[in-house]
């Protein structure tokens, strides 16, 4: 039913709301890490069912919920602790406070799980428009080392560089782009790592769509499978289908 909905893409079997379905995309960090269920990724996606036109938009994980008395970034973590399987359903409800739109469907991936699915596509081709060197980007593990008595903790971090232009990524160079918070200039604000967020999920699903994955049954079905394993969403697999259909 999946590859009926996908080449069909029947409306009504995908909810909406004046002509558009809206998801929320997140990043966690997942297990292994100091603050596994803290979204530090949080993306708002509209698709419009008229002209198949997507909206993105970055939201700040410092935003404060009034409702919740804490930040966005911890919504999906709150409401794991207060009911099983209650993230998401938080998560949307504590966004929809924000943008003023109903929140369809939600999705919520971990480190791992990015890197999984970029490998399995063998790279994406992403175009780094600026330059610059993080020196401060954050070894896992390593959050708590003392470093020695070093007052500056340089233990904890490594230096990434990114130059300017098409490059290909595999997981992990991908997920260094899009987390990296303190490069100098303007590449170490907010509102560039927003721009690198969403530049990396343009390239994923152009990635997708070359005839090497579209059109091969085994990648695709690896791929199923890793997205299956590593991605949390309330969405059935003809809501997937349906909705990349109309986002491509």
């Amino acid at each position: 039913w999946a590859v009926y909905d996908f080449i069909f893409t029947p409306e009504k079997k995908i909810a909406a709301t004046s002509g558009r379905t809206d998801i929320l995309i997140m990043g966690k960090a997942g297990e292994g890490h100091t603050a596994p269920d803290l979204t530090d990724t949080i993306i708002f996606a509209s698709v419009s069912h008229a002209d198949s036109s997507v909206i993105l938009l970055s939201l700040p994980r410092d935003i404060w919920i009034t409702s919740l008395r804490a930040k966005l970034n911890s919504a999906y973590y709150w409401g794991n602790q207060k009911h099983e399987n209650g993230g998401l359903i938080l998560a949307k409800s504590s966004t929809e406070e924000i943008v003023g739109k109903p929140i369809h469907y939600g999705i919520i991936v971990d480190f791992s799980g990015f890197r999984r699915i970029i490998d399995v596509l063998g790279g994406i081709e992403v175009d780094v428009q600026t330059s610059f060197i993080d020196e401060k980007y954050p070894i896992t593990g390593r959050e708590n080392d003392e470093c020695g008595g070093d007052p500056e903790f340089k233990c904890r971090y490594e230096t990434v560089k990114f130059e300017a232009g098409v490059r290909n990524m595999d997981g992990e160079t991908a997920l260094k782009f899009v987390r990296s918070r303190n490069a100098e200039g303007v590449e170490g604000t907010d509102l560039a790592r927003s721009a690198r967020q969403q530049k990396v999920i343009a390239a994923l699903k152009d990635r997708v769509l070359k005839p090497d994955v579209f059109l091969s049954p085994k990648k695709i079905l690896t791929l199923w499978n890793v997205t299956k394993d590593s991605v949390e969403t309330d969405m059935d697999p003809s809501v997937a289908a349906i909705l990349f259909r109309r986002a491509v």
